[in-house]
């Protein structure tokens, strides 16, 4: 065995480092973290200093078993997990969980995965420091008691199933405020003018110094042009220059990533994880623009190289970012000669765009020369402005041009289309122009734009919200929570009017464009809306983005060792914890409700509010005798945008659309879904079908498929119980009987299971009785099960559980006593509410 156990949390990353150690070294992952708060139960001691309580999660114990193992076997225990907090942490852990000592343990870090880094390290060991373990567990704790504690309040006051995260839900407020200002946005028209003149062989575009705000004055200005002398009044030329931008930190490579290469947050931390645990480049989350000396002197080297000495400026960048973490260099190429990987497409194109950021970086600036033309023009005293730049010398253009998230902005342009874009002709002053054309457009305001997930990062980190280690969960988290979707929208077409002056003459023409199309930008839900609105209103200070920008300073002091992590917590929890009391008791359910109006067919109000299910429209009162009707809002209606009109033309379901074998076939919406139903059987409509305007043709045809598909998942029957089957799954063949399924177990050949083999999977169904609160002995049928599932089950039906929350445990087949029991209780809830 060897002396040294080096312990890492991942397996890439343990394969890289133990090439780079010798014999004596046994490198292996601890697979991320060992020990985590349990995800149920009350695990942190308020009352005692805030005190946690951790656990090895169940698919650890073996790992953390071999680990144990190996460090009794070793001489000497190396951690050598990530060197932020989170990688801190995770050491910290480790030596919990493994019972380590700090005479046999030493930690090491490294910020790049390269031979001469991890023998430096080895030759540098320290130990843990407490102050980033400390730090990463009071964003632990903090982040479970906020979403343990407004969780629950959101299940009562709004919808089962919700939740709520300190960083998530700013987020999400951000994107519901820009969305509201985008409803609000009153779009204007104006009218721009372009004129064409021509200079010799050349063409000089230039456009009018104002807009006019009718197309009468935008005619009567290109009438004033018809007898007009145009003139050169003014010539102007500056030099400038352009600089490059500073090595990638976490969020400027999830920005740009997502702008040239059209990755999603998530994905780009993948990619570039898998590049770091590779040796590829140095460590992906960071905040640091700072480029080491060994980095800075092999940029050199590679650009003095290839382009020239007098492409080469060093720079040197010092970090804005109030709260930069540990990690003490920016993302680069762990070596800057080597230009290219031979890897898996994602991973080479992020490593191109990383490796030309950071030699661009220590290239010289790209000089130019600005030069804006006056056009006089005699019958008015408006002026047209021409404005052009030549490159005079390419320098970091030669290799990179950053992107940006403007609206409008087409491809990012080289260096040479640069040049030649916007190049003015020759002129001078007081030469006379004759024009080729004028032509005046109708452009539109466009509202503020809405956030990708690039640009979402960019806000949060200028807000000071979140830290590299969390932009992409929290953007992930609230997608998943559907909060937020990530989606392209199709535009709407609108007319604009066009005049052209040509010849001495005035055209008119309307020309339709395509407006408001959206790509890959993010929309709140309606569910998203009313919890941002329901925690705006009780909780308003977890909302604000300075409070939350201030946890975030204070995490970075407790690293520091400025402030004790303990006290945090408390100045924080006190306050918040009155809240959640104050908001459990005096809160008002929230829905999102809106009375659209009253339907004059039945004299029935109705409305749109937050269901169970999702948002809905209901016809009539919860109270009246006859139950109101509820329809669920197609995918692109919102609450607040949906008109009465397509409220109720949303009542059109069920419908029949028309009849096959003699029987109706009917298109409906339910829980899981548009439908179609046919002799008794439902099939689910595509994501293209709309089941208001899908034919009967369309039901047909997935009615017929979904028979062909029915009977090729059939893999084998049994003559003895032709309700036994074994079907074809997603993950596997498998055996159905009664819709109850069962798991073939791995490595079974499902040819050569007969029904006695069939049966014994399934397992006999056994009774077991259980006691009521009056006494009274019922029975419950079990599938044949452990003793400590048999108590959970009969503890579970003597507390009269919901026969939903019981079943989800895959456990039971019915609970007649239970649900006998849940069903006089919703009779005495109706007749109460009713009465």
């Amino acid at each position: 065995m060897s002396k040294n156990l080096v312990i890492v949390e991942s397996p890439a990353k343990a394969k890289t480092i133990e090439g780079f150690l010798g014999k004596d070294f046994t490198v292996r992952s601890s697979f991320g973290h060992v020990r985590d708060l349990p995800r149920k139960g009350k695990v942190i001691d308020i009352e005692n200093d805030f005190s946690p309580t951790y656990e090895v999660s169940e698919d650890k114990e073996k790992v953390v078993a071999d680990l144990i193992k190996l460090a009794k076997g070793a001489e000497m225990i190396w951690l050598a997990t990530d060197e932020d907090r989170e990688g801190e942490a995770i050491s910290w852990h480790l030596s919990e969980a493994l019972n380590l000592t700090k005479a046999n343990t030493k930690r090491i870090v490294f910020h790049e995965i390269t031979k001469p880094a991890i023998l430096k390290a080895i030759q540098n060991p320290r130990g843990i420091d407490i102050n980033l373990v400390n730090a990463q567990q009071a964003r632990r704790i903090l982040d479970r008691l906020v979403g343990f504690e407004l969780s629950p309040i959101l299940w009562k006051k709004i919808k089962p199933s919700l939740s709520a995260g300190r960083v998530q839900s700013v987020a999400v407020r951000l994107i519901v405020e820009r969305e509201r200002e985008i409803t609000k946005f009153k779009t204007t028209s104006a009218y721009r003018v372009v004129a064409l003149f021509n200079v010799g062989t050349a063409v000089l575009k230039a456009e009018l110094d104002k807009r006019f705000a009718t197309k009468p004055e935008a005619q009567a200005f290109l009438e004033k042009c018809k007898p007009a002398t145009f003139t050169i009044g003014n010539l102007e030329t500056k030099p400038a220059k352009r600089s490059p931008a500073a090595p990638f930190t976490t969020s400027t490579l999830q920005q740009e990533a997502a702008r040239k290469l059209g990755f999603s947050v998530a994905q780009t931390m993948v990619v570039a994880q898998k590049l770091y645990e590779s040796g590829k480049i140095t460590y992906m989350r960071t905040d640091s623009v700072n480029l080491s000396e060994t980095a800075l002197n092999q940029a050199h080297e590679e650009i003095t190289t290839n382009y020239g000495a007098k492409y080469h400026h060093k720079r040197v960048y010092k970090t804005k970012s109030k709260g930069a973490q540990e990690a003490h260099e920016a993302i680069r190429p762990t070596y800057l000669n080597v230009t290219s990987i031979d890897s898996e497409r994602n991973e080479m194109r992020l490593y191109d765009l990383i490796w030309k950021r950071t030699i661009a970086s220590q290239m010289a600036d790209a000089e130019l020369e600005k030069t804006t033309a006056t056009v006089l023009i005699s019958t008015a005293t408006e002026k047209f402005i021409a404005q052009g730049e030549v490159l005079k010398f390419d320098g970091f253009l030669k290799v990179y041009l950053e992107g940006t998230d403007e609206e409008g902005e087409g491809e990012d342009m080289s260096a040479a289309q640069a040049e030649n874009s916007s190049m003015l002709p020759p002129m001078k002053v007081g030469e006379k122009l004759e024009y080729s054309e004028i032509v005046s457009t109708e452009k539109y305001t466009h509202h503020p734009a809405r956030f990708t997930e690039a640009s979402l990062v960019k806000k949060l980190e200028e807000l000071g919200i979140g830290r590299p280690s969390t932009y992409a969960p929290t953007i992930s988290t609230v997608q998943k929570r559907n909060y937020v979707v990530k989606e392209d929208r199709m535009g709407t077409p609108r007319n604009y009017s066009v005049l052209s002056l040509v010849k001495g003459k005035i055209a008119d023409e309307t020309k339709t464009e395509n407006t408001g199309a959206e790509k890959s930008k993010m929309f709140p839900t309606d569910i998203g809306m009313v919890v941002n609105d329901f925690l705006m209103q009780y909780f308003p200070d977890i909302l604000d983005f300075h409070f939350t920008a201030k946890v975030e300073e204070e995490f970075d002091e407790i690293a520091e060792g400025k402030l004790v992590w303990t006290k945090m917590l408390k100045d924080f929890y006190k306050p918040f914890h009155k809240t959640v009391e104050k908001t459990t008791e005096h809160s008002e359910r929230a829905s999102g409700e809106r009375l659209l109006g009253v339907d004059t067919a039945t004299g029935k109000n109705v409305y749109v509010r937050i269901g169970r299910f999702g948002p809905m429209v209901q016809l009539g009162e919860s109270t009246d005798e006859i139950k109101p009707r509820f329809a669920s809002l197609r995918n692109d209606q919102r609450l607040e945008s949906i008109t009465f009109e397509q409220a109720l033309d949303l009542f059109r379901l069920p419908r029949v659309v028309g009849q096959f074998e003699d029987k109706d076939v009917r298109v409906s919406i339910g829980r899981f879904g548009p439908y179609t139903q046919h002799d008794g059987k439902f099939v689910s409509l595509k994501k293209e079908d709309d089941p208001y305007e899908v034919s009967l043709e369309r039901c047909i045809e997935l009615i017929e498929a979904k028979r062909i598909y029915d009977i090729e998942r059939i893999l084998k029957t049994f003559p003895e119980d032709d309700t036994v089957k074994i079907l074809k799954g997603r993950w596997g063949p498998f055996i159905a009987r009664n819709k109850e399924n069962y798991r073939i177990p791995k490595g079974t050949d499902y040819n050569e299971l007969t029904y006695e083999d069939v049966f014994k999977i399934m397992g006999p169904v056994k009774e077991v009785k259980v006691v009521g609160k009056k006494g009274k002995a019922k029975k419950a049928a079990v599938k044949k099960l452990p003793k400590e599932k048999v108590a959970t089950v009969k503890k579970a039906a003597a507390k009269k559980a919901s026969p939903k929350k019981v079943s989800a445990k895959k456990d039971i087949k019915t609970l007649l006593a239970v649900k006998k029991v849940v069903k006089k209780k919703a009779t005495k809830k109706a007749a109460k509410k009713k009465a």
